[in-house]
């Protein structure tokens, strides 16, 4: 059954392929915050973005595996590309809501399903292989392949039942 990729995969997606990233390799931090005029440091402190006027910045923390690093961003570059106001004067509710569009957005945009699928998903080192090849954790790319796998599921759930329903 065919993986469907949500709204905001095919966001993710589309900024990629307009950037020409075609592998793992290409997925560099430095070179997308340059794309977005983003300043990207690296500080003894926990990961954070900033924007003031038009300086826009990710800090992510320096005491942190190059792996968590990488996650950080992709949380970080999430809020300043698609989040607006302080996350401290807002409700929860909404704040909350803004963490988890961040957790799907690193998700999708560490380890993007159009790259993914070049793997072969039952080798028994496949986590192993993608934290390697992406430079994140295994536990980013054991919540991504079950993401996966819970949506090829789904999708074959529906049809099955469409099937059953119509026939």
């Amino acid at each position: 059954m065919p993986y469907i990729k949500t709204a905001l995969e095919d966001w993710i997606n589309t900024r990629y392929r307009r950037m020409q990233l075609k592998t793992p390799q290409d997925i560099d931090l430095e070179r997308i915050a340059r794309i977005y005029s983003i300043y990207l440091h690296y500080r003894p402190m926990d990961a954070r973005y900033d924007i003031f006027g038009r300086y826009r910045s990710i800090v992510l923390d320096s005491r942190s595996t190059i792996e968590e690093q990488r996650e950080q961003f992709f949380h970080e570059l999430c809020h300043i590309l698609r989040h607006v106001g302080h996350q401290s004067m807002m409700p929860k509710a909404f704040r909350e809501l803004q963490e988890w569009d961040a957790n799907l957005f690193t998700m999708y945009a560490a380890l993007p399903y159009y790259m993914v699928k070049e793997y072969e998903f039952d080798d028994p080192l496949l986590i192993q292989n993608l934290a390697n090849d992406f430079k994140v954790t295994e536990e980013l790319c054991e919540k991504r392949m079950d993401h996966i796998k819970r949506n090829m599921m789904f999708r074959s759930q529906i049809v099955a039942e469409s099937k059953a329903i119509y026939n």
